[in-house]
């Protein structure tokens, strides 16, 4: 920690200006978000008056019950697809890395073997750099 202050001052940077703007900056960026929850606050009771006057206050508060619930169902189902989307890909980045080290475990455990015949080294060496690559490149793309 005590390396930083003099790398900060090395590259030409103050770091107490910086730590004065993040500072500065999370104070404008709390206010905007006490300032924005009020006006929503004054938004929603400004529809519930509307709707109150059209329908009676009863008929507002269920209204605007409903309303926040199929919100919060929406969120939910959203929430849901998200998570079911980064399993899928984090299950097929698994299964990826997963045959590919069994292909690295086979070709190691195999090379001995190969190593033995000398047409096999001829013709299997360039093919098997051959497959390699085309694999590398497969999992480049993804």
């Amino acid at each position: 920690m005590g390396l930083i202050g003099p790398l900060a001052a090395l590259l030409g940077l103050e770091v107490e200006g910086i730590a004065a703007r993040a500072k500065a900056m999370a104070l404008v960026y709390g206010l905007i978000g006490l300032f924005s929850a009020i006006a929503i606050g004054f938004l929603l009771a400004a529809g519930f008056m509307v709707l109150a006057d059209e329908f009676g206050p009863l008929a507002a508060a269920q209204i605007m019950a409903g309303v926040f619930l199929l919100l919060a169902l929406a969120v939910y189902l959203g929430s849901m697809v998200g998570r079911n989307k980064r399993q899928r890909e984090l299950a097929e980045k698994r299964r990826a890395s997963e045959s590919g080290a069994f292909l690295t475990t086979a070709a190691l455990t195999a090379l001995p073997l190969l190593a033995k015949s000398p047409a096999i080294l001829r013709l299997g060496l360039p093919a098997a750099a051959i497959a390699a690559i085309a694999l590398l490149r497969d999992n480049k793309r993804d």
